[in-house]
């Protein structure tokens, strides 16, 4: 006797074939600093992580980080999968903030989530660092949210750990117009 599937367990198993056929392998994943053609996929992307669209924002900071100039220590990074941009990374060197020597700091990272869980990110990283070690630079850091547990996971799983610094803020009175 023959076991035949019902409708929405072929389909659901079709999904999930297709979902590992749309992964690309980690060495079919390139890296390199993003282009003026590669604004409207990092957008759609974080619109797509966050749910908010901030077009403005990115615009904002692809003049800062992805136009900088010769000798800046700013990468904004993004991987391509089939030519298809499916994360980005955006750091760069600051130096004696805080009372810290020169160390690299992570601003953004993500993934399509249709694309994560194939090495991407740690693709992003590795090309951060790499940069990194040819400027000298021998700390990496970054500040994420207590409870984003998906990217503390991945940060950790990278070797990551606390830092040596406490995050400290406090809420700021905001001044009413007129008075």
């Amino acid at each position: 006797m023959t076991r035949t599937s019902t409708p929405s367990a072929a389909t659901a198993a079709s999904r999930r074939a297709a979902a590992r056929r749309s992964r690309a392998a980690p060495g079919d994943i390139t890296v390199r600093p993003v282009r003026r053609a590669d604004l409207d996929h990092v957008i759609a992307i974080d619109t797509l992580v966050t749910g908010i669209e901030k077009r403005h924002y990115w615009q904002r900071v692809y003049k800062r980080y992805g136009i900088a100039a010769a000798g800046e220590q700013r990468w904004f990074l993004v991987a391509l999968a089939e030519r298809r941009v499916v994360g980005f990374l955006i750091g760069e060197v600051r130096d004696w903030e805080f009372g810290s020597p020169p160390c690299g700091w992570v601003f953004a990272i993500d993934v399509d989530p249709r694309a994560r869980q194939s090495g991407i990110g740690t693709k992003l990283l590795a090309a951060l660092s790499e940069a990194l070690q040819r400027a000298g630079v021998r700390k990496l850091r970054t500040l994420l949210s207590h409870d984003n547990t998906l990217i503390l996971s991945f940060f950790r799983s990278q070797g990551m750990m606390a830092a040596p610094l406490i995050p400290l803020e406090m809420d700021v009175a905001v001044a009413e117009s007129g008075r």
